[in-house]
């Protein structure tokens, strides 16, 4: 049987690691960079930052903030996006001012898509030159195992919710079987027809069928019949 979910790391940490490892390794592969930042979108607008300095988390943040820079950019195209050198850049004059004044002179971005996910891993450099040929190195192979871990762990996680589900559907049968066969005793009734009723009582009172079941089970039906034979009409 799967682990129960409450035994599963929250998936805010979870992703939150993943994106600092990325962000951490990418560094220690990388010599030619200063720093570097790690994002990911799963679902909405908004989007998780990890970086290994303040000043990089800010240059990040204003971009995501105006939609303009190196990471929506690269986000755009789908593919790798390479300053090297911001002196002589010409291209997002905001992120750009930024940059320079945190000490940035070059920064490559490398964007990722998965199924719905969207991640990100910037490099940055004290100094002007190219850090493109970090792509197809280390550093591409990093980043496009964090994005395949993060869908796997979102799909993990949905099929844990689905069976936590299943097993609350399970539990929930018998007394919903139960209180079906009050129903079709008190209105001389056909199985559907009894489920039918508790299922229009569920939805017309905004409860739970299993709890409008254990409602009817309590009461073993008395009290209800008057209702129960206006919903059989309404049927």
């Amino acid at each position: 049987m799967l682990p129960e979910p409450e035994h599963q790391e929250p998936e805010t940490t979870s992703t939150a690691r993943r994106l600092s490892l990325l962000a951490e390794q990418s560094v220690r592969c990388a010599p030619a960079c200063c720093g570097a930042v790690a994002t990911i979108t799963d679902s909405g607008p908004e989007r998780r930052v990890t970086a290994t300095h303040p000043d990089l988390a800010s240059l990040a943040s204003v971009q995501l903030a105006c939609g303009d820079g190196p990471i929506p950019s690269a986000l755009d195209a789908g593919e790798p996006v390479d300053t090297e050198d911001l002196l002589t850049e010409d291209r997002w004059p905001g992120y750009r001012a930024l940059a320079l004044e945190s000490g940035v002179r070059s920064c490559v971005t490398l964007p990722f898509r998965r199924s719905g996910i969207e991640v990100t891993v910037s490099l940055y450099g004290y100094r002007p030159g190219s850090l493109e040929h970090l792509v197809c190195g280390p550093v591409g192979i990093l980043a496009k195992e964090t994005t395949t871990g993060l869908l796997r762990d979102r799909r993990y996680r949905a099929a844990l919710a689905e069976v936590e589900q299943l097993e609350t559907a399970l539990r929930s049968r018998p007394v919903i079987d139960q209180a079906s066969g009050i129903v079709m005793h008190v209105l001389a009734c056909e199985a559907n027809t009894a489920f039918g009723i508790l299922r229009t009582i569920s939805q017309r009172t905004n409860r739970k069928l299993a709890d409008v079941a254990e409602a009817v089970v309590r009461a073993k039906g008395r009290g209800l019949e008057s209702e129960l034979s206006a919903l059989a009409g309404d049927g």
